[in-house]
Formats: C-alpha cells, sequence, structure tokens
C-alpha cells in the first residue's frame, strides 16, 4: 500500500489508490528487463512529476482511459526519485525528456511517446 501512498499520495490531497498494476521503475538495470520484455509484450513507461498538478491530471485520466492489462505492462516512473533513470531512458530510447510523459517500448525500441495533454490511453491501441 505505501508504493500507492508515494505515487498518488503528497500534496495535501486525499490519498487514492490506483486500480492499474503499476510496477514501479526504480532501477536503472529495470531498463534491460523492459528491452527483454518488451519483445514479448509492449511496454508503457509512465513519467510522472509528483509535485506537478498536470502530470498528476493526466495520470488519473491514462487511469480512467487504460483496458489493456492484458496487452501491455505498464511501468510508472517517479520523476523527482528518479531523475537518472529518466535521463537514461531519454539516451537509450531516444526520446526527449518530458514530464509527464507516456512512452510506448516495443522490440526494444520506442514507438510511441506523448506528453501533457496529448497523452491518451486509448490510441496505445493503434500500437500494439
Amino acid at each position: 500500500m505505501s508504493l500507492f501512498k508515494n505515487m498518488f499520495g503528497g500534496s495535501g490531497e486525499p490519498e487514492k489508490e490506483s486500480n492499474m498494476a503499476w510496477r514501479a521503475l526504480t532501477d536503472l538495470g529495470q531498463l534491460n528487463e523492459i528491452v527483454n520484455e518488451s519483445t514479448e509484450k509492449p511496454v508503457v513507461i509512465f513519467k510522472h512529476s509528483t509535485r506537478c498538478s498536470i502530470s498528476r491530471m493526466a495520470l488519473r485520466q491514462f487511469e480512467q482511459e487504460f483496458d489493456l492489462e492484458e496487452k501491455v505492462v505498464p511501468y510508472y516512473l517517479d520523476l523527482l526519485e528518479h531523475r537518472d533513470i529518466s535521463n537514461e531512458i531519454a539516451n537509450r530510447f531516444g526520446v526527449y525528456h518530458q514530464s509527464p510523459q507516456l512512452i510506448l517500448i516495443k522490440d526494444g525500441k520506442a514507438i510511441y511517446d506523448r506528453s501533457h495533454e496529448s497523452i491518451d490511453a486509448t490510441k496505445l491501441v493503434d500500437f500494439i
């Protein structure tokens, strides 16, 4: 439960639990796992700034729209805690760092990325 408190609580707002099966991205080594995993099933990374209301709104909207539990593996990155991982994502997958940001990895490559109000879970279907 503390994982969800760290992700979705804070800034004086009531704590809300997510119904998504997020995997926390907390270690650079996980990027190798994501590359390998993406050859079997696409992986989505949601980069979130826990202090940003726009990021929080984009995250909540994404969670409400997301219905690809069986088709995509979702990872969550807390940018304030793990900026080094975000930087490595930009280098490794050739995407410009933004926050909030959604990146879809398939066969080890970033095939789709969006940020801010362009984040739309329903668009992922077109790339899976």
